[in-house]
């Protein structure tokens, strides 16, 4: 997918654990993995502004666009 997902990097900025993340957000820390992992076909902006405010960011820091042929490798 293009589309790639930096929460991880966030979060070690932040020092902060998914499990914390997940309970500052309202999420599921299972949610927030499938987020995490790039696995989600969608995410609310909702949830997107929550992260946002939690991790003290902006939408870029945590999605950024990649090539499809530099996404497969």
């Amino acid at each position: 997918m293009p589309i790639a997902v930096d929460i991880d990097v966030m979060l070690a900025r932040r020092k902060m654990s998914v499990g914390e993340l997940a309970d500052r957000v309202g999420i599921t820390p299972a949610n927030l993995a499938v987020l995490k992992n790039g696995r989600a076909k969608a995410v609310r902006f909702a949830t997107l502004a929550a992260l946002c405010e939690v991790l003290e960011c902006q939408p870029g820091d945590l999605l950024r666009w990649e090539a499809e042929d530099a996404a497969d490798g």
